[in-house]
């Protein structure tokens, strides 16, 4: 009975998650992804060593690219792609080394937890980073229980995946890697010699090192033009409030789906009840082990810890709650196998419908920002507007331009880079076409019409106006639910 209960809480989650994922708005940061998703691979490789993340997630997307064109909507559904196969994995993985019941909450959490919901259906690498993460994590604990070279292989593939995916995943992956070596070395040391675990490890980390190390370069490269003051620019350390609503409810910098107090609320009970299980399995005598739990959650912290010591080291943050993500897989297994194995049976029916009742809200506030009609004006004036000799510039709003910019690749566009970022090399993903000024200078010599896009102003046209002759031919401002943007475009024409 258990066994299609599982799989009917995948099949009914996986259609949850899904529903918000059918639409073509897109903000920034996908507009990256689907300006590299166009790029060759070695053009993704190149214009990667410049951007804030490895390259694997791209090149993913490129193969959606080359398979089926620029489809936005394929690009979506990679990331609900993941969450499926990371809740699947609770069926095929979880259930079988941990038992029936972990299975099922593992599957549960990835699908319901608010987090995924909101992060599944964007064109980023996340939750792709997570599975691999947690694949990762599952086969190193296998081989913890089991050296085996097929466990080994499997291990080292994901592992690899992991830091090519995100440098959260590089960090976790270092971490694990760590762990295993110093769980191998210890029996080589008391018995004095060579032994087959050991080996198994040097020759798959060998491989891993061999084959990261020509990412080396770029990940050095990145890391002096971010400390030399690259485009994270938030505040460091990120507040712990906001770390720990996201990982239960994806809000970032404020409540955008659901209430923070709400988020607070849930997590707390969370925390709670967990430390409360905890402390009465100590106390009984038939006490269950908790040791993959340990792990999962020394990992964790590790890879934390290890972000607050990057960060200081080259002052600029990256412990930013968005990239927890990539290891939220542990703290679903943590929390399932807790629940799962010294739980309170009404306890845990409780949790997980309340944590139905807050996706569901959350899922609403998604669907309904996602699919409003207000993301349709902006796309329905560039279409009746927008010609292909029409040149496009914006400037450093990063979430209007460049969004439009992705989406006409084939028109002549500047960026006018008025605050002098330095990420010439990393916007050369948005499009061939795209220009990087630092002035107007570039319009001297030209004539014809120009659309000047910015967030919630006039600025650009207003500065082209004041050095050039032009005449306006129109002037609309729209504001969309989808990410909260303000669009407004100042249509000219330059003699």
């Amino acid at each position: 009975m258990k066994k299609y209960v599982h799989i009917a809480i995948i099949v009914l989650g996986i259609i949850f998650i899904s529903l918000g994922a059918f639409h073509t708005n897109i903000w920034f940061d996908e507009a990256y992804s689907v300006g590299m998703a166009s790029k060759s691979f070695s053009d993704i490789w190149l214009i990667g060593g410049n951007d804030v993340h490895p390259v694997m997630y791209y090149w993913l997307l490129h193969i959606i690219y080359i398979l089926f064109g620029n489809k936005i909507i394929l690009y979506r559904l990679l990331g609900i792609i993941a969450t499926a196969i990371l809740s699947i994995i609770g069926f095929t993985h979880i259930r079988k080394d941990f038992g029936e019941d972990a299975g099922i909450l593992f599957s549960f959490f990835v699908l319901f937890l608010p987090i995924n919901v909101v992060y599944s259906v964007e064109i980023r690498m996340y939750t792709c980073a997570m599975l691999f993460v947690t694949l990762m994590a599952i086969y190193a604990y296998r081989i913890y229980l089991k050296s085996s070279v097929k466990n080994w292989i499997i291990f080292a593939i994901f592992s690899l995946l992991s830091a090519y995916t995100h440098y959260y995943g590089l960090m976790t992956a270092g971490i694990i890697n760590i762990m295993l070596f110093i769980w191998a070395l210890k029996p080589a040391i008391k018995e004095k010699t060579f032994t087959t675990t050991l080996k198994s490890f040097i020759i798959q980390a060998v491989i891993q090192i061999a084959l990261y190390l020509p990412w080396v370069l770029f990940l050095l490269l990145q890391i002096s033009q971010v400390s030399a003051g690259f485009w994270i620019g938030i505040k460091f350390p990120d507040t712990l409030i906001e770390m720990f609503t996201f990982q239960f409810t994806g809000n970032l910098g404020g409540p955008i789906h659901i209430s923070n107090w709400i988020a607070g609320i849930y997590g707390i009970s969370i925390c709670i009840y967990l430390a409360y299980i905890i402390h009465k399995n100590k106390k009984s005598e038939n006490r269950i082990s908790l040791k993959p739990v340990k792990l999962a959650i020394i990992i964790y912290s590790l890879v934390i810890l290890s972000a607050i010591i990057v960060s200081l080291i080259i002052w600029r943050p990256i412990i930013y709650a968005r990239y927890l993500l990539v290891i939220t897989g542990l703290l679903i297994f943590a929390i399932s196998y807790c629940m799962s194995k010294i739980g309170l049976k009404y306890i845990n029916i409780a949790v997980c419908i309340i944590t139905v009742i807050i996706a569901t809200i959350v899922n609403i506030d998604v669907i309904q920002k996602n699919y409003d009609k207000s993301n349709n004006a902006i796309f329905e004036y560039l279409e009746q507007n927008i010609t292909k000799n029409d040149l496009l510039i914006y400037s450093n709003d990063i979430n209007t331009g460049f969004i439009v910019g992705v989406t006409y690749p084939d028109n002549k566009q500047y960026f006018w880079n008025r605050e002098n970022w330095n990420v010439e090399e990393a916007y050369k993903a948005f499009s061939s076409n795209m220009e990087t000024i630092y002035n107007l200078d570039k319009l001297e010599n030209y004539t014809g019409r120009i659309l000047a896009i910015n967030e919630n102003n006039t600025s650009i046209a207003d500065a082209i106006e004041e050095k050039y002759n032009i005449e306006i031919i129109d002037k609309k401002t729209y504001k969309t639910k989808y990410q909260d943007a303000t669009y407004s475009f100042v249509l000219m024409e330059k003699k």
